[in-house]
């Protein structure tokens, strides 16, 4: 009998200076594009699950009955409520979790915010879908990244993770927003095993 493997997988619209909101932690319309949200929304429907951060799930209704795991600091490991899993990284490791929640196995998606983006850089992605909308500029506002406070660009973070991106492809060329998919450079990171 095969292990159960899972791949994970991030989703990031990103202003020309790598923020996913403004300051106050809202989406600003600068950064909301018709054609990103359909290749998201497309995404999220080959995903066996989304795991978001609390403030993220609580602003974004699942309208379409997505499993969620949403990261919270408010319980001691893994609970599964009403609305989803609910999950705490410091009570239980990534590994565990993804064997409870999806024992045979499946493909997470990972939306954000920059604490669960931060978490899963350190699991390990099975591919980063980078978006940038180039005309935004969001100063003062809350990176994809935290080393992209300490001035490290996002496309940097993804190579120092082990990711390489491939060939940009033009979402919206009107509002000059593009894609980059980044994957493993390492093919064996490509699904991680239940031993993680």
């Amino acid at each position: 009998m095969a292990m159960p493997r899972w791949t994970v997988h991030g989703y990031a619209i990103v202003s020309a200076d790598d923020r996913i909101a403004d300051a106050d932690g809202s989406m600003p319309d600068a950064l909301r594009n018709e054609a990103d949200w359909r290749m998201f929304q497309s995404e999220l429907d080959r995903m066996d699950a989304i795991a978001l951060g609390r403030r993220s799930h609580e602003a974004t209704p699942n309208r379409h009955g997505r499993t969620r795991i949403v990261l919270s600091s408010s319980l001691p490991a893994l609970e599964r409520r009403a609305d989803g899993w609910w999950w705490n990284p410091s009570g239980m490791a990534t590994g565990d979790m993804l064997a409870t929640v999806l024992p045979e196995g499946g493909a997470v998606a990972v939306p954000g915010g920059r604490d669960v983006f931060d978490l899963f850089l350190g699991f390990g992605f099975s591919s980063f879908h980078l978006s940038r909308a180039d005309r935004a500029h969001l100063p003062g506002g809350v990176a994809v990244f935290g080393a992209c406070d300490r001035g490290m660009p996002a496309e940097e973070v993804l190579r120092a993770s082990g990711l390489a991106p491939e060939q940009p492809v033009i979402l919206d060329a009107e509002n000059s927003v593009s894609l980059t998919v980044f994957l493993p450079t390492n093919p064996a990171r490509q699904a991680a095993p239940a031993s993680l």
